[in-house]
């Protein structure tokens, strides 16, 4: 890959090191994901044997620079939503115990230009919010699930 990890002590190497720090498991939910350095981070840690689970945005998932074809291509788990709205969800829970949120958008042009704020939390009561979240949407976006003709035939 020609985009190596970033180095020294920026936000996104901060961000990139929250994420390597995974375990067992890392659960992704976000809007939109076109970032190379974190996308090679989280093909890292799915060969490191970390699960991967990604839910992400239909409409988004398919966009130009999108990285979301080169993680399943990668053998990560993928879903998305199936209908109307946009899933805006921006946020990664790290081995179930530490929760990463805010407004980024896994984006080059958000983390080069963008006025944007993470939160990392390791508060048990949080991060089990979200986890109870990202199972949620993870069941109803699976794809055994899905509609493909109106009920109405």
């Amino acid at each position: 890959c020609p985009c190596p990890l970033p180095s020294g002590d920026t936000a996104l190497s901060r961000l990139v090191r929250r994420l390597l720090s995974a375990r067992r498991s890392l659960d992704l939910c976000l809007f939109s994901f076109s970032c190379p350095q974190l996308a090679r981070a989280v093909q890292l840690l799915h060969r490191r044997g970390v699960r991967v689970r990604l839910v992400t945005d239909a409409q988004f998932m398919g966009l130009h620079g999108s990285q979301i074809g080169r993680l399943r291509h990668a053998g990560i788990q993928v879903r998305h939503d199936q209908h109307s709205g946009y899933m805006h969800h921006k946020f990664a829970i790290v081995d179930r115990r530490m929760l990463i949120t805010g407004s980024l958008n896994w984006t080059a042009q958000a983390i080069q230009s963008n006025r944007e704020n993470v939160l990392v939390v390791e508060d048990a009561e949080y991060v089990k919010a979200f986890q109870d979240e990202f199972e949620r949407i993870w069941e109803e976006y699976n794809p055994a699930n899905y509609t493909f003709f109106s009920e109405k035939q």
